[in-house]
């Protein structure tokens, strides 16, 4: 899915990523099945097999007009990516190369003697700059998507929905930040270290807590209210894997006011999780391809790979944040009078000050930029086994599982528009999911029970 596609998924990006600080930096990829993304899946010898097919055998095409159109869409959707991520962190060096982050800081404290309140007011300010840094080119975004046929949401729309991603943020975001800006003060030398003990149970609040803002962007209802039907062939699956996802658990979001894409996915932990299915994929897939979809949400979910990732995130964040602190120190040593990052009230500590701190802000946009393909590779691999499970899961639910899973893949290529053959580099680079090429290779040559074989997560 092209995180560009529309103001609410850059909003709720944003919002989850700035409530935790920023310290996330794009590290956190969703667990969506229709979200586009790349490179090659866990290896395996059917992956092998359908990646050595030749291009007259790719299992996912487009007609001459749509393949222009997606190859162009996908050259512009990268450009705007890397442009965007490389803008980001300008604009952090520019606020402190420009003293204005000093200036906010001095303005913070002009108003008020209280230091929370400074604090709030900075970050809060700071979280509005920032954001309305990037609003040209998510503009721009939303104008190719509109363009492309991909979105449909008007710009009054679009523009509602990023305000309120920015009042969350600031909402949430600056008492974060606020946070973590005292943690550095009161503990100059050890506050990375403090700051990944935090960022944990924020990392996690902010999964459970992301089903119940979703709706501020999108309206819900149970599935049951429209597609009863299709809610008993779904318990069909739920009776096979396990997973004990009740009716009452699968929601329908109406995602054809905003957009013309396809798909669904998992979200939330305990009592929020949750299966969601955008009503574009209901209104425009056959039954037998949402099972398949269904099939591979409830793999997420039985293969663990929620606390997978939080686990790995965790360990990742610790090296992280302690390489950050020290690539901060060093910014901070060589640039911190001429950036006038000191102030009494740190002992003149660089990093301890509200404009020192933008400096650590700074080195974790940087990281995260660097680290974007070890995230997603991560991802890739997670999405890839819960394509063999999805596929597997249908296995003598739906006629043909190869030919059902194939078809989805199609449909989920041709609503976004994405490239059959992606450049290599930029599936590694960027892509959170196996590319729709690759999936589908690989869905159309995988039957395990072949010759009395067994499946990888089913026996039969």
């Amino acid at each position: 899915m092209n995180t560009r596609a529309s103001a609410w998924l850059f909003a709720r990006r944003n919002l989850l990523t700035l409530c935790i600080a920023l310290v996330l930096a794009g590290l956190v990829p969703n667990l969506s099945a229709a979200q586009s993304a790349p490179t090659q899946p866990a290896p395996s010898s059917q992956a092998a097999q359908a990646s050595s097919q030749p291009a007259s055998a790719q299992a996912y095409s487009l007609p001459p007009d749509k393949l222009a159109k997606a190859i162009t869409l996908g050259h512009i959707s990268t450009a705007l990516d890397i442009i965007g991520s490389l803008w980001g962190m300008a604009v952090l060096w520019l606020l402190l190369a420009s003293r204005w982050a000093a200036g906010l800081a001095a303005w913070a404290e002009s108003v008020s003697r209280r230091r929370w309140l400074q604090g709030l007011l900075f970050f809060a300010v700071f979280l509005f700059i920032t954001t309305l840094a990037g609003l040209p080119l998510d503009a721009i975004g939303h104008v190719v998507s509109r363009h492309y046929g991909i979105s449909v949401q008007g710009w009054g729309s679009w523009l509602e929905d990023l305000g309120k991603g920015l009042c969350l943020s600031v909402l949430f975001g600056a008492p974060v930040l606020l946070l973590f800006n005292w943690i550095v003060r009161v503990s100059p030398r050890r506050y990375w270290m403090w700051i990944w003990l935090v960022s944990l149970p924020l990392i996690v609040l902010s999964v459970f807590a992301s089903p119940l803002l979703d709706p501020i962007f999108n309206k819900f209802e149970p599935l049951t209210k429209t597609h009863s039907a299709l809610v008993a062939k779904l318990e069909t699956v739920v009776a096979r894997t396990g997973t004990h996802i009740a009716p009452d658990r699968m929601f329908l979001m109406k995602a054809s006011a905003k957009s013309n894409g396809l798909n669904a996915y998992v979200t939330g932990i305990g009592a929020t999780k949750r299966f969601v299915m955008w009503d574009t994929a209901t209104d425009r897939l056959p039954d037998d391809e949402i099972l398949f979809i269904f099939g591979h949400e409830s793999g997420h979910y039985v293969l663990n790979h929620i606390p997978q990732e939080l686990s790995g995130m965790a360990a990742g964040l610790f090296f992280v944040f302690w390489a950050c602190a020290g690539f901060a120190g060093r910014l901070a040593r060589r640039f911190g009078v001429r950036w006038q990052l000191g102030d009494p009230y740190s002992g003149f500590i660089p990093l301890a000050s509200r404009q020192g701190f933008v400096v650590l802000l700074f080195a974790l946009s940087v990281a995260g930029f660097i680290l974007q393909p070890a995230g997603n590779t991560f991802s890739r691999h997670f999405e890839h086994e819960a394509d063999v499970y999805g596929q597997e899961a249908i296995h003598g639910l739906v006629a043909d599982p190869q030919k059902t899973a194939v078809s989805a893949f199609n449909h989920l290529g041709e609503a976004w528009l994405e490239d059959p053959n992606p450049s290599p580099f930029i599936e590694f680079w960027e892509y959170n999911h196996p590319s729709v090429q690759t999936r589908a290779n690989f869905a159309a040559h995988y039957d395990p029970w072949a010759n009395g074989g067994r499946g990888r997560f089913f026996d039969r």
